[in-house]
């Protein structure tokens, strides 16, 4: 089981703290990882692209001329995909590009995310942020004297003053538990697990959430 250092606000040891060795010491698989986050980036895409085909377009329905003896091609519509302006002959249709990862595979792979961050040394453990109000300008100043530059901290979900004070501060961002993806912790450099979530986090993350679920 790890320990690490927890720090205060102002990066200063103020104890030590236990980390689940089966959440945050798992065998990191790239594979898995970039299953999840495929999974993940591909539920986001609108797959809004349409082209107008024969049967979405106006007109088309009287033969513009007669079939014989007027000394051009034949055609049976002003629709038709040779004309210009004519329908779209295979075009891009609406689809959804979403595909299902197991919910097994997709906790395994957060797992592997948070250990990532633990075997590379940018997981740090701080105690609690506490800000006069919530100011962009106070976050900031904590956020420099953590040294955090691109950086996903996850803090209480009632923490909603940190939220509002970080939202507008580029590379960090601030999140609750049941919000935390594999995404957002491997696009971030650094993770900060506020004490307080790590108790939350490694329920959802145990075998008797899981089977909860």
């Amino acid at each position: 089981m790890a320990q690490i250092p927890v720090f205060d606000q102002e990066k200063k040891e103020a104890g030590s703290v236990a980390l689940a060795p089966e959440i945050f010491e798992v065998e990191v698989r790239p594979e898995i990882l970039n299953l999840v986050v495929r999974s993940m980036r591909a539920s986001w895409r609108a797959g809004a692209h349409a082209t107008l085909n024969r049967s979405r377009m106006k007109g088309g329905g009287a033969k513009p001329w007669r079939q014989k003896g007027t000394g051009r091609a034949r055609s049976g519509t002003n629709i038709s995909p040779v004309w210009t302006g004519g329908a779209v002959i295979f075009g891009p249709q609406p689809r959804d590009y979403s595909f299902k990862v197991n919910k097994k595979v997709r906790r395994l792979a957060l797992k592997m995310a948070l250990s990532s961050r633990l075997a590379g040394d940018r997981l740090m453990v701080v105690k609690d942020i506490t800000l006069p109000e919530a100011k962009t300008k106070h976050f900031a100043k904590v956020s420099k004297d953590l040294g955090l530059d691109k950086a996903l901290v996850v803090a209480p979900t009632e923490a909603h003053g940190l939220m509002l004070s970080a939202r507008n501060l580029p590379g960090v961002t601030v999140m609750a538990p049941e919000q935390l993806n594999v995404y957002d912790v491997l696009r971030h450099e650094t993770l900060v697990l506020l004490e307080g979530v790590i108790g939350p986090v490694t329920a959802r993350l145990s075998g008797e959430a899981a089977a909860a679920e």
